[in-house]
């Protein structure tokens, strides 16, 4: 018999068993003896007792062979008893197989009996069977049995078959199929870790038993794949913008499941469940919820919309390549939680809106006239919005996605997690319906007093000049019951002083405008010296601005409660505002959320393709921001508080620095300028923004001086109109003179010139050619546009390859729609050059978000209150900009912090130091100091942060590589302490590895690395103790060499000789017959005097030295040292 198998254990056991060979016992030779003596082919243990259950009959009866199986404990065990029963009406022969089926095989037969029955003929007789399996089948793992295996099922059959003694061997004929009785039974496979050892009656060598006992009881966590798949598990909050979550699917691992689903392509059984909490209907034709964008950009299956009536729209993709779509005849709910579920069967659609009671609401049923195609991974999801349509105003909770399988609503596992944040939205939103119908009330009575007192106005003269220099109309009868009036007491003092005669609309602006005034209000206070003492009492008129819709009020909130700024932390109450301020639009909570889902921090998820979802919002809205010079904007500087240059040119419009830059400008310095225009035009440098005083000297350079810059930025506003009407004869003209004097970005605006004035292809790609040589970013994207959109000279259709090229060169240089485009790409993996990298495309539109100049402006009043010395106010801002995720913010906020320790323990309630340091020194461009302070907190411990070692070597290390040379020096004197360095921490310092085991080479190449990082043209800490490391060293071979024994030897004949010199000098003295010399000419003793002076420190030092170096490399605690 031939077996063709996968896995190689069981293929191991189809050939002993082929050759009926079993070697797993003396006792198993000895039945395969017993098989040779009596041609029977048997394996495992059998009992030869038989039990006659019927008499005899004549044979000339008719009977029917059967044949049944009774297992008492129907498991995979070693020795399992099966006890046969069955009649044979003729000769025959009893057959009896068990059949294995794993992850990888399936009918593999894993034991074999049978046996003949030639004179019980007639006669129901019982046998009872020993089943015996591969012992990797029914025990653990161990030392000898490597790979047990993990078996799915296990059939034991057995059959009758009629045959005669002499064709007994003959095995062709007995097949389970052309029995004459057969019968089967199941077996429950026992998972491995609930088998039991097996003993092998061997006596392992003492290292290997000791091995085993190691990982003996542990268990691999093999990771379980399942059709089910949890596209969302937290809140994400959808401004109804154009960005989303984008999804991408895989083929399966496990090789059934994906051979599941490729034949589901063309007839799809699938199911997804989706939360959500609806705020409004989609205010265009359609806004997305959920669809699937194939690989060439093209809506697949399924396409689920919102239309304008709340009514869900389905668009399917259909096998022969039509896309039809139906329409549900309910619509979704405002403004409560529901779960939307759909499935999927071939051409069949069911649809059903779910409560939180998982009480179905709504149901529908459509049928197309053909399958759907559907393949999820030939492209990908999103959620939300994207690039070619507007998500829903919503939030949306936990998403489910069966890829394989159709479900009753019963049958969905898609429960809504985060109670306590889904019970806050909602008792949220109603509270801030309250105040807005009590401004829409207010509004309204306002303006019925006004249309009936102006009737009046045509009639008396007076009361017209009254109406229309005098005071507005208030309401100063309220028609709403006392308790509310206290509730909402500043509301309604700011409805009274509100001007409502503005024309008529839907009022919602109005609302807005509310919470403005509100914010302002509150926001004015907080900036006195002593206000961030009332930002508790401030918190309930922050709530009633965010209810207005003023979102900024939301991300205060969010802030507050989020770091305990003046109240007790609450981590709910901050996710709650922080979610409401992003689905208002709020830039920096939009920000917040982005940031904390990348990081993983703050009990947020770590949640690339979400994160991603909310800095692209804000990397799209900086594009755009960028040709808006309108708004609270500035230019984002990176300035350090520790960077006393940089703050020493920040200056103001009455300020030293500006004031020269004015002089030198007013004299036509053309650097003087362009830099005076600059600082006016985007706010920089401390200066407010100023378009109009900036074009009045784009305008007076390029006129007087012909400086190419000047020349191209006032063509540029000439061009748009920013600040100044457009002309576009004169900005062409400059655009020209400009271009002639070789300016690349010059070359670049007249192709955009022709494109965008003339449609002139040709001539905009030439010039786009030449400025691409020249190294300008911008036209290499507009190089990429022109190839994107088919239009590019020459080029028949689109071609998205080459334009990505040219998008992704654009990127490198800067370029912020070019390192957008690249930031999709590498989220959606859909083009080939940019293979699909969550964490990358995150990275690309966080860099683009932090340049947003709305940001820019709370880091701008930030580092002017700190200038001002206003530390209440310079706190506040800069940790609203901190808790977005900007690495500057968040050291110069660590370093007011510790600057003023005070502040920061009487208004925060988290840690301000080491909060912000540990979040610094996440950041990709976290700066060296920041890894230094934290290495020195890990070092040391800090306050209830204990004591490590490793971490702090780590900081150190990463210090060193951003090339500061303390970094250096710290490790050296880690090593120095009697401590060693891990060596992955060595290699990632590129040390070489053949200096790793001595402290001594570690230490000059730590030094020596110090010392080249630092100011090599004056004394440093590092060049010193670079020498002091030479001295050492020098005196320590000293010690060690035969110089020691000469200078040992010279020392010794120096001590005789005084000794002798002077016995001889006392001997004269007091022998008869001469006279003694004074005592102060004893030469002698002053040159022995002079020696020992020498000698001393010497002998003093040397025995300290030599023990130190002796000791550290010694030492039995340094790894280094063993090794």
């Amino acid at each position: 018999m031939v077996y063709k198998c996968d896995c190689a254990v069981f293929c191991y056991y189809h050939e002993y068993m082929s050759n009926h060979i079993n070697l797993d016992s003396l006792a198993n030779m000895f039945v395969f003896w017993i098989f040779f003596q009596n041609f029977v082919l048997s394996f495992g243990k059998e009992t030869l007792q038989t039990t006659a259950v019927t008499p005899q009959f004549q044979k000339n009866m008719n009977y029917v062979d059967f044949i049944y199986l009774n297992i008492l404990e129907k498991k995979v065990l070693n020795n399992s008893e099966v006890s046969v029963q069955y009649l044979c009406s003729k000769p025959c022969i009893v057959s009896l197989e068990a059949v294995a089926s794993s992850e990888f095989r399936t009918g593999v037969p894993v034991y074999r009996r049978r046996w003949k029955d030639e004179k019980n003929l007639y006669v129901s007789r019982t046998r009872q069977v020993h089943l015996k399996f591969p012992s990797i089948m029914v025990y653990r793992d161990d030392y000898i049995i490597r790979n047990s295996i993990i078996v799915h099922s296990v059939i034991l059959y057995a059959w009758i078959s009629h045959k005669s003694a002499s064709n007994y061997d003959d095995e062709q004929n007995e097949d389970y199929q052309a029995a004459v009785a057969k019968n089967y039974t199941f077996l429950e496979a026992v998972p491995p870790f609930e088998r039991p050892y097996k003993d092998h009656k061997v006596c392992l060598q003492w290292g290997a038993d000791y091995l085993w006992m190691l990982q003996a009881n542990r268990i691999p966590q093999c990771p379980h794949e399942s059709d089910g798949v949890q596209v969302l598990e937290f809140i994400y909050a959808s401004s109804g913008e154009k960005t989303g979550i984008v999804k991408k699917f895989e083929q399966f691992e496990n090789r059934e499941l994906e051979t599941v689903r490729q034949h589901q392509i063309d007839y799809p059984m699938f199911t997804v469940s989706i939360w959500l909490y609806l705020l409004n209907h989609c205010e265009e034709d359609l806004c997305g919820i959920l669809y699937f964008i194939d690989s060439k950009e093209m809506y697949g299956t399924p396409a689920v919309f919102l239309n304008e009536e709340g009514y869900v729209h389905i668009q399917m993709h259909l096998m022969r390549g039509d896309d039809l779509a139906v329409k549900t005849s309910f619509s979704l709910p405002l403004k409560q939680w529901f779960r939307l579920d759909l499935s999927f069967k071939g051409g069949q659609i069911e649809v059903s809106s779910v409560g939180k009671n998982l009480k179905r609401y709504h149901h529908q049923s459509f049928t197309f006239r053909e399958d759907f195609y559907y393949d999820d991974t030939a492209g990908y999801f999103v959620l939300g919005g994207s690039g070619y349509v507007n998500g829903i105003e919503a939030f949306f909770g936990p998403v489910k996605y069966y890829r394989l399988n159709v479900l009753e609503t019963e049958q969905i596992s898609n429960p809504l997690h985060d109670k306590d944040t889904v019970e806050q939205i909602e008792l949220y939103y109603e509270r801030c319906m309250e105040i807005q119908e009590i401004v829409y009330d207010y509004r309204y009575i306002v303006r019925q007093g006004e249309k009936t007192h102006r009737s009046c106005y045509y009639e008396n003269y007076y009361l017209e000049l009254i109406h229309k220099y005098g005071e507005k109309s208030k309401c100063d009868a309220f028609m709403w019951g006392k308790e509310l009036r206290e509730k909402y007491q500043t509301l309604f003092q700011l409805l009274q002083e509100m001007d409502f005669s503005s024309p008529d609309g839907d009022g919602s602006d109005t609302v807005v405008e509310v919470g403005r005034r509100i914010f302002e209000k509150v926001v004015k206070g907080l900036s006195n010296a002593n206000g961030l003492s009332s930002l508790g009492s401030s918190v309930p008129l922050l709530v009633d601005s965010s209810c207005c819709g003023y979102h900024k009020a939301s991300y205060f909130l969010a802030v507050i409660f989020e770091t305990g700024f003046g109240v007790s932390v609450d981590h709910i109450k901050g996710l709650l505002y922080s979610l409401v301020g992003a689905q208002g639009n709020e830039r920096l909570s939009v920000m917040n959320l982005g940031y904390k889902h990348y990081q993983g921090i703050n009990n947020y998820p770590l949640d690339l393709e979400l994160s991603y979802a909310y800095y692209s919002n804000i990397a799209i809205k900086t594009s755009l921001d960028q040709h808006n010079i309108k708004g609270e904007q500035a230019f984002v500087e990176t300035i350090r508080l520790m960077d006393d240059e940089l703050l020493k040119a920040q200056t103001k419009e009455n300020g030293d620095v500006f004031m020269w830059l004015k002089h030198e400008a007013t004299r036509g310095n053309a650097a003087a300028q362009q830099r005076l225009a600059q600082m006016l035009f985007w706010g920089q440098q401390g200066v407010a923004k100023n378009p109009e005083a900036a074009i009045e000297w784009y305008a007076k350079g390029a006129i007087e001086t012909e400086d190419p810059v000047l020349i191209y930025d006032y063509a540029i506003v000439l061009f748009k109109g920013q600040g100044v009407k457009k002309n576009i004869k004169l900005a062409l003209e400059l655009m020209k003179k400009a271009a002639a004097k070789g300016l690349p970005q010059a070359v670049n605006g007249l192709g955009w010139y022709y494109h965008n004035f003339k449609r002139d292809y040709r001539k905009a790609a030439e010039h786009w050619l030449i400025a691409e040589e020249l190294g300008n970013p911008d036209a290499s994207y507009n190089l990429g546009v022109l190839y994107l959109d088919g239009i590019y000279p020459g080029v028949p259709g689109r071609n998205q390859t080459v334009a990505a090229r040219y998008f992704y060169k654009a990127a490198q240089g800067g370029h912020i729609e070019g390192t957008l485009r690249c930031s999709l790409y590498y989220i959606t993996g859909n083009m080939e050059d940019f293979p699909r990298d969550p964490e990358k495309a995150v990275i690309w539109a966080k860099h683009i978000a932090e340049k947003n100049g709305y940001l820019g402006h709370v880091i701008r009043k930030a580092l002017n209150a700190y200038l001002e010395l206003s530390w209440h106010e310079a706190l506040l801002h800069y940790i609203l900009a901190a808790e977005t995720g900007i690495e500057v913010s968040q050291s110069n906020l660590a370093h007011i912090c510790e600057e003023r320790p005070d502040l920061a323990r009487k208004y925060l309630a988290t840690d301000c130091v080491w909060r912000y340091y540990n979040f610094s020194v996440s950041q990709v461009n976290a700066p060296s100091f920041a890894y230094l302070k934290m290495g020195d907190f890990y070092y040391y411990g800090y306050q209830n942060q204990s004591k490590d070692l490793e971490l702090s070597m780590r900081m150190y290390a990463q210090a060193a590589l951003e090339g500061d040379s303390q970094g250096f020096f710290n490790l050296a004197l880690v090593i120095e302490e009697g401590n060693s360095i891990p060596s992955y921490i060595l290699d990632h310092l590129e040390i070489d590895q053949a200096l790793h085991s001595s402290n001594t080479s570690l230490l000059q190449e730590l030094y020596y690395s110090c010392w080249n990082n630092s100011n090599q043209e004056s004394i440093s800490p590092c060049s010193l103790a670079l020498l002091y490391f030479h001295m050492r060293v020098f005196w320590n071979n000293v010690l060690h060499s035969t110089l020691i024994y000469f200078m040992g030897t010279f020392l010794l004949s120096i001590l005789v000789a005084f000794a002798v010199q002077s016995f001889q000098s006392l001997s004269a003295r007091n022998s008869p017959g001469r006279r003694s010399e004074p005592l102060s000419h004893d030469v002698p003793s002053s040159s022995g005097n002079d020696s020992e002076d020498v000698t001393r420190p010497v002998q003093r030092d040397e025995p300290t030295l030599s023990n130190d170096l002796s000791q550290q490399e010694s030492n039995p605690q340094n790894p280094l040292v063993n090794s």
